[in-house]
C-alpha cells in the first residue's frame, strides 16, 4: 500500500499500527514472521499462564498482548496476541496445538512478514 504521508506524528517516538486484512492463504515462512491470534480462557487462577507456558517453553517470543471483555460474558475476556514466528514453524505449530487444548477459544489470524 503506499503512504500518504510521513511524520505527522507529535511523538518521534509514537507508533501506530496497521493491518491489512485479505481473505486468502497465508502467506509463506520468510524467516522473518510474525503471527497473531485470539484466544480466550476460563476466569480461573492460572488459566493465562497455562495458556502462554508453550510459548515459553519453545523460546517463541511474544511481541504484544491484549485483553478485551468478551461482549455478554462477564469476567471472561478476549487476549490478543502477536508473537514471532510462522504457523508452518514447527515450534510454533506445537505451541499452537497446546494451546488449543488449554481455551476455550482461539482464532489464528494470520502470520505475516515482520515490518521490522
Amino acid at each position: 500500500m503506499s503512504i500518504l504521508a510521513r511524520g505527522v506524528e507529535d511523538d518521534p517516538n509514537n507508533y501506530t499500527r496497521f493491518l491489512v486484512l485479505h481473505d486468502g492463504p497465508i502467506p509463506k515462512p520468510t524467516g522473518r514472521d510474525k503471527t497473531s491470534i485470539i484466544f480466550s480462557i476460563r476466569h480461573v487462577p492460572g488459566a493465562l499462564y497455562r495458556a502462554l507456558e508453550p510459548f515459553a517453553l519453545r523460546g517463541i517470543n511474544l511481541t504484544r498482548i491484549e485483553s478485551r471483555p468478551s461482549k455478554g460474558r462477564p469476567w471472561e475476556y478476549n487476549f490478543y496476541v502477536d508473537f514471532e514466528g510462522h504457523v508452518e514453524d514447527g515450534d510454533v505449530s506445537k505451541a499452537l496445538e497446546e494451546l488449543i487444548k488449554r481455551t476455550n477459544f482461539i482464532k489464528v489470524v494470520g502470520s505475516y512478514p515482520r515490518s521490522i
